[in-house]
């Protein structure tokens, strides 16, 4: 077992898995605090590094592309204090910090575990139902659907259509964006890729964030909706049981989506075949443009 305990937080890894607690310090975000303690399994671990400075280190971990739902909709875009794996380390405790390093890496390399992206998330995410009250609306999240209610302060615009459900099954995406010096952030979310966007404070579709407190969980809850929705780099067979509007997005991961073998079996040649006959549908039906269409039919041509 290597752990090292800070002011800042807990990490333990027992050779399997990294156990990050958050601590009770100023310096940890609402949304470390919220999201509470995380299990993160070797096999999702990309790389481990301890940055030194003068009067702090830090630990930073690394996770596989794809690996966690809340680094995929933020993006690096996380301050530190917000970000669970990155961890404060008090120079005196230089020495346990590069000793934990030095242990997750070779672990890493006795498994054999690749730095490459996954084709699912291998954590799971806040627990549900989730509530955010942040900018301009709350948001509700149950693991079904999303509601956004507004509140007294909200553009006229969003507030006379009121609350907004939206059925998991119809969103394609989900956007987080945090504020940055007088620009506003938002969280947004997508049914239909390609429709003209509307600015945050005027779009019901999206929540307006000015940089308060709260503002972070909004990431957080974005995740909890990312986690349910299809991986975007998920073996084509899972894209297409996927419902429609998820598909809308279908054409990028297909093209990432490993090759077939040369002489695939007679099953795997059928279950190509019918879904060149449901990309056609939904190019038919409108769901799929003339070039996503062309992009999608291609990738499976190939495998096939």
């Amino acid at each position: 077992m290597a752990e090292i305990i800070q002011k800042d937080g807990t990490w333990a890894f027992d050779g399997d898995t990294l156990r990050i607690v958050p601590g009770s310090d100023k310096s940890v975000g609402l949304l470390r605090r919220t999201l509470g303690e995380v299990a993160v399994p070797l096999r999702a671990v990309a790389g481990i590094a301890y940055e030194a400075g003068r009067k702090s280190g830090r630990l930073r971990l690394r996770l596989r592309d794809g690996a966690d739902p809340l680094l995929q909709v933020t993006g690096g875009k996380l301050p530190d204090g917000s970000d669970p794996y990155v961890l404060a380390v008090e120079t005196r405790t230089s020495g346990v910090a590069e000793y934990l390093v030095d242990e997750i890496r070779n672990a890493l390399l006795l498994d054999e575990v690749p730095d490459g992206p996954v084709d699912a998330y291998l954590l799971p995410g806040p627990a549900l139902p989730m509530t955010v009250g942040a900018g301009d609306g709350t948001v509700t999240f149950d693991g079904r659907t999303v509601r956004l209610e507004w509140t007294w302060h909200t553009d006229d615009k969003k507030t006379a259509a009121g609350p907004v459900s939206l059925p998991l099954d119809d969103l394609t995406d989900v956007v987080w964006q945090p504020a940055r010096g007088l620009s506003d952030g938002y969280l947004r979310f997508v049914t239909t890729p390609h429709a003209p966007r509307l600015s945050p404070a005027h779009d019901p579709m999206a929540v307006e964030l000015n940089g308060f407190k709260k503002d972070p969980l909004m990431a957080l809850l974005a995740s909890a909706v990312v986690a349910r929705l299809p991986h975007p780099h998920a073996p084509a067979r899972e894209l297409a049981a996927a419902p429609p509007r998820a598909l809308e997005s279908a054409p990028k991961a297909l093209e990432s989506a490993p090759a077939a073998p040369a002489a695939p079996a007679a099953e795997d040649h059928d279950v190509l075949l019918r879904r060149l006959r449901e990309l056609g549908e939904l190019h038919r039906g409108g769901v799929l443009t003339d070039e996503e269409f062309a992009a999608a039919k291609q990738a499976v041509l190939k495998r096939l």
